[in-house]
């Protein structure tokens, strides 16, 4: 008997073990392959191998490891999230490494890493797996962050996401060890049992849910811990950008999710308060930053921030609409978010940066497909049907109003007009301004595979959102 469980621990951990090794595989093949975009495309085989083995464990429910680690719907909706979001940020770095003459094998281990981190987080329903599984994610996108060497803006980028990522973990980690003192264990249905037989208004409680809190809104970049993101997403190389910005934000929200509607659920009248405001905040101060940027990356940034305000909706509503958009968002969003960063990977050139508006002017006239599909991702990001943004915006607003959250609902209508804004001032140069030397895009196999894949789903869940709709809504409302 006790064979069987150790048996079936490991099955369901299988898709993350066979992407460590794939990616310790490429450390050592590093060492003896000259052609590293060759290990390139051993991480997609290994990515491709870890999601044949999630597809096979579909229909399993385990709670493994003495209920350390479980294997549900919701874990693996985001696992299989985090392994696209892996392949695309992999294809559209292929060319891209070249282009800076950065490209080395363990960058392409350290994003398999980090993955591997991600979908530990995912399936973690304990704080210390948690924490183990959040800094593995960590380690490797500090490291990624600063991966252009020779870049001082790389450098300085990661040494200020490192330390303030550390402060962060830091006053996450108090917050876990306060809930650990009020429970005695470190399992989240024994916290949310032990929380619920306290006082309502407890101080030690609010004192760990506010540590807690401050801690995950960093992981979101929420205001006011946002300030890490602009300058991290700017100095990261472009590919590494993308994948932080929608891998890295995913697993922040499916740890955010566990904690707060299973292990803090009890304090829910306290923190509903808070994040309201956060939400508010978050979103406005996002959109109104982005609207004075010039450079790319940074306007990307901080409309990522606002996106963060946004899906703090769903956790307010705390129904089933609600609970069913947050995945939703973050599906639509990676595939979204991935084929507009795809586009920006694009604009690197040997002698052009390709990181400001100015260098997309005229872009229409030199690559017209690429523009229209810039246009959609946009388009998507603000919200506008037929796309998925709508999708995923709709669900959110009116998750607020079945709740009777009608004043956060029209701050989030009001924020989204704004974001069209600055998002149609990409737009206008790319359609209405004359081209320029620096103009141009610099395809690749993996560019443009990564911007089909994007804009196939993109328009098919906007058009044909129903089976999307029902994954999200099996993994939020089954795993609770």
């Amino acid at each position: 008997m006790g064979q069987f469980f150790q048996m079936q621990d490991l099955a369901a951990i299988t898709p993350e073990l066979e992407l460590l090794a794939f990616g310790m595989a490429i450390l050592l093949g590093d060492l003896v392959v000259e052609r590293k975009r060759t290990l390139g495309l051993v991480a997609l085989l290994g990515i491709a191998v870890s999601g044949v083995f999630l597809f096979r464990l579909r229909n399993v429910e385990i709670a493994a490891y003495g209920g350390l680690f479980v294997l549900d719907h919701f874990s693996m909706f985001f696992k299989l999230v985090f392994l696209i979001a892996a392949a695309l940020s992999i294809a559209i770095s292929l060319k891209y490494l070249d282009i800076e003459r950065e490209n080395h094998g363990e960058y392409y281990a350290l994003i398999l890493f980090a993955t591997v981190g991600m979908m530990f987080m995912a399936g973690a329903v304990d704080l210390v797996t948690l924490y183990i599984s959040l800094e593995t994610m960590a380690i490797s996108t500090y490291i990624l962050v600063g991966f252009l060497r020779s870049n001082q803006r790389s450098n300085e980028a990661s040494m200020k996401y490192f330390l303030l990522g550390a402060f962060s973990s830091g006053i996450l980690l108090y917050g876990m060890s306060l809930l650990y003192g009020l429970s005695g264990s470190t399992k989240f249905a024994d916290i949310a049992e032990a929380l619920s037989r306290r006082p309502p208004n407890d101080p030690i409680s609010l004192l760990a849910m506010i540590t807690l809190s401050a801690g995950l809104f960093f992981k979101i970049a929420a205001v006011p811990f946002h300030q890490w993101t602009p300058d991290a997403y700017e100095g990261a190389p472009t590919s590494i950008t993308a994948f932080m910005s929608v891998a890295v934000k995913a697993a922040s929200f499916a740890m955010m999710i566990r904690i707060f509607m299973v292990a803090i659920y009890p304090l829910r009248p306290h923190w509903v308060a808070i994040m309201a405001v956060i939400s508010v905040i978050t979103m406005t101060v996002g959109n109104i930053a982005a609207i004075t940027q010039s450079n790319i990356k940074r306007l990307l940034a901080y409309s990522s921030i606002s996106h963060a305000g946004y899906i703090l909706i769903g956790f307010i509503a705390g129904n089933d609409t609600g609970l069913t958009a947050v995945p939703l968002y973050l599906l639509i969003y990676t595939f979204t978010n991935l084929g507009a960063w795809a586009v920006v990977v694009a604009l690197r050139r040997r002698d052009v940066i390709g990181e400001h508006i100015d260098e997309m002017s005229g872009l229409f006239f030199r690559h017209p497909a690429a523009s229209i599909l810039m246009l959609i991702f946009l388009l998507s990001l603000a919200g506008i049907p037929p796309t998925a943004g709508f999708i995923a915006k709709y669900y959110l607003f009116a998750a607020a109003i079945q709740t009777g959250h009608n004043v956060l609902a029209v701050i989030a209508v009001l924020n989204a007009a704004i974001s069209i804004y600055f998002y149609l001032r990409i737009v206008v140069a790319m359609f209405m301004r004359d081209a320029t030397e620096k103009t141009g895009l610099t395809y690749s196999p993996g560019i443009l595979t990564a911007m089909g894949v994007a804009f196939v789903f993109t328009m098919l869940i906007g058009i044909y959102p129903d089976p999307f709709i029902a994954m999200a809504r099996q993994a939020a409302l089954l795993a609770f």
